[in-house]
């Protein structure tokens, strides 16, 4: 667990109390820090009841939350619990010194962030980075971009394993950061972060910041898309002068961020990722496609900026395993290959997948978040039928009807038995949804268990 001085004695809000959330508690309380802690679900407040519980007799309190009327002026007495679990809204956060958001609350809606004042609103990611003063001599990567980063992150992580050198996976993928043991000296720190991290985050300095790209996503939180790069683009102003910047140029927005970096005197710190750079990618088996020749060059950037030669490189890319749900070869049945790309929750990061592989039975659909598929139409050509599933299966069929043939599967386990029934040995079935899957399912990760599940049931 990570720790820090600097947190002891203060008064802390946590709100959102999911693994991020409940590590932080946990680690401000072992910093001796006070707080109080909230989540609407009533599950997560009894598990983190239950913890506090082995803190000691009396070490938890709880507060009737029937009225926010009259906001405490004083929640946290002289002598009181360490840990209280109360909704911060019902509280006066004058005296706080900061509240911690879990990254999935929405602060352009949410009304903690007016009802916080002049209170710092901040994630765990800030809270990492305040503590780095006290941790051993290390460095740090933070990925970002729309697509591609979950790959890129476990993929600078595997590298620097492989050339020996201490790392902790963290932030938006993996174990939270809070919770995770500190590195000896000379380790390195691997975050992958989403835009909605960076908003929460003012004094992350990274040693090699990451960008790869940024496609329409997330805007419900944000006002417009410009909003949106411009969250991506704050991980660079955080970073000091002399530390490696590293940004994919294949769209406008990132191309604009690098020629900003540039413009204010970090032009040596820069490295820009060209798109169209060949790379033989075939010693590379988690790593086809053309999105992933991205996501390689990328890492391969990060990684000589930390010093790690050629040698240590080339083994990583070649003993990378890939990650679950994103292009994940589940099976091959009867000469037929059964890939999970769950984890693309949009067109564009399913347009890559297209392009991947010859002859497709593409299962698509889900929660929409976009009314077209134009991001996937150059990967048309390799499509032999399509199986629309869920909320999203009427409109996929009227926009993909005339560019291939359909079949409106309706659910997964019926789409996996229609492609099955169709796919022809050398032939690939691909789940790629370009879709949120909150419609039918918990999130992608039991998306794409399903599939596995119902490949695993073909006779």
């Amino acid at each position: 667990m990570i720790t820090s001085a600097t947190w002891a004695g203060k008064r802390y809000a946590v709100l959102g109390l999911a693994r991020s959330g409940a590590a932080t508690v946990r680690a401000l309380v072992a910093s001796r820090a006070s707080v109080v802690a909230w989540d609407a679900n009533e599950d997560a407040r009894e598990a983190l009841s239950l913890w506090g519980e082995g803190l000691g007799e009396g070490a938890v309190s709880h507060r009737d939350q029937s009225s926010r009327t009259s906001p405490s002026p004083n929640p946290l007495p002289e002598g009181e619990r360490a840990l209280v679990l109360a909704d911060p809204l019902a509280l006066d956060l004058t005296s706080f010194a900061g509240v911690v958001v879990s990254p999935g609350v929405p602060l352009n809606r949410h009304p903690i962030a007016a009802h916080a004042g002049d209170v710092p609103v901040i994630g765990d990611i800030e809270l990492f980075a305040q503590a780095r003063a006290e941790l051993p001599a290390h460095r740090i990567v933070g990925i970002t971009g729309t697509n591609g980063k979950s790959t890129t992150t476990a993929l600078i992580a595997h590298i620097c394993e492989t050339a020996g050198l201490p790392t902790r996976l963290g932030g938006n993928i993996g174990l939270p950061i809070l919770g995770q043991d500190r590195l000896p000296e000379g380790g390195v720190y691997v975050l992958e972060l989403s835009s909605y991290q960076i908003d929460l985050t003012r004094s992350l300095d990274c040693d090699v910041a990451v960008l790869l790209n940024i496609t329409p996503d997330h805007l419900d939180r944000y006002d417009g898309f410009e909003g949106y790069a411009a969250s991506k683009a704050r991980l660079f102003a955080m970073q000091s002068a002399g530390h490696a910047a590293i940004v994919g140029i294949s769209d406008e927005a990132s191309a604009v961020i690098a020629r900003q970096i540039a413009r204010s005197g970090r032009a040596e710190d820069l490295t820009k990722i060209a798109p169209g750079v060949c790379l033989d990618q075939s010693r590379w088996p988690a790593l086809q496609g053309p999105h992933n020749a991205q996501n390689a060059l990328a890492a391969i950037a990060a990684c000589e900026a930390l010093g790690i030669d050629a040698t240590a490189i080339d083994r990583g890319l070649q003993s990378f395993p890939g990650l679950p749900h994103r292009m994940e070869r589940v099976a091959t049945r009867g000469g037929v290959l059964y890939v999970n790309d769950s984890k693309a929750t949009n067109p564009t990061s399913t347009a890559p997948a297209l392009a991947a592989f010859d002859r497709i039975h593409w299962i698509v659909g889900g929660q929409a978040k976009t009314d077209d598929l134009d991001a996937c139409r150059p990967g048309f050509g390799n499509v032999v039928q399509a199986y629309v599933i869920g909320e999203a299966a009427p409109m996929f069929a009227r926009l993909l009807e005339l560019d291939m043939p359909v079949s409106q599967s309706g659910t997964l386990d019926q789409a996996v038995r229609d492609a099955a029934a169709n796919a022809q040995a050398g032939e690939t079935v691909l789940l790629s949804p370009a879709c949120a899957s909150f419609d039918q399912f918990r999130d992608y990760e039991d998306r794409g268990a399903r599939f596995r599940a119902a490949v695993e049931a073909l006779p």
